[in-house]
């Protein structure tokens, strides 16, 4: 008569079930901290196992549906290992900053160098074949420039934003 075997099969049946419970868990997870997309059939590939086996667990398919159907909170918007950092939010903060001072700088001499064209051209004679400049007075030039360069500062600080926002 042959011995009674079956209880080492059914031990190693539930090692492999406890494993493989295990492994998807811990796909969920990952899944999840990654900001991962989480569907089954991702699910299924990132554990190594059935979308079948997932199917048939309703506490994982349920917990799956559940993270796949949360609305985005403000700090899952980007994964943790792809935020900025506080440091580097600074620097590019200092770098606008910085482009902006060289701007308004760039801006002074040029207001100060179409002046002294503007300038130039009202004390010269007129010449048939010399264009004519679209604003006739410094006032009007000021006033341009002026336009321009708060356009630069609203852009830039709409950038800034953006990018601030970007990271949080």
């Amino acid at each position: 008569m042959r011995a009674e075997n079956s209880h080492h099969v059914i031990d190693a049946a539930r090692r492999r079930s406890q494993a493989t419970r295990r492994r998807a868990v811990a796909a969920l997870r990952r899944m999840d901290n990654a900001g991962s997309s989480i569907t089954i059939d991702a699910l299924a590939r990132e554990a190594g196992v059935s979308r079948s086996w997932i199917y048939s667990q309703p506490d994982l398919r349920a917990e799956a549906e559940r993270l796949r159907a949360r609305p985005p909170g403000p700090g899952r918007l980007v994964p943790d290992r792809q935020r900025s950092s506080d440091a580097s939010l600074l620097r590019r903060v200092e770098i606008a900053t910085q482009r902006i001072r060289e701007l308004e700088t760039d801006n002074k001499l040029l207001r100060h160098a179409l002046a002294e064209a503007l300038g130039e051209r009202r004390v010269a004679p007129n010449c048939g074949d010399t264009p004519r400049p679209r604003v006739s007075s410094p006032n009007e030039m000021n006033s341009y420039v002026t336009d321009t360069v708060r356009n630069a500062n609203h852009q830039l600080t709409a950038l800034i934003i953006l990018l601030a926002q970007d990271n949080h």
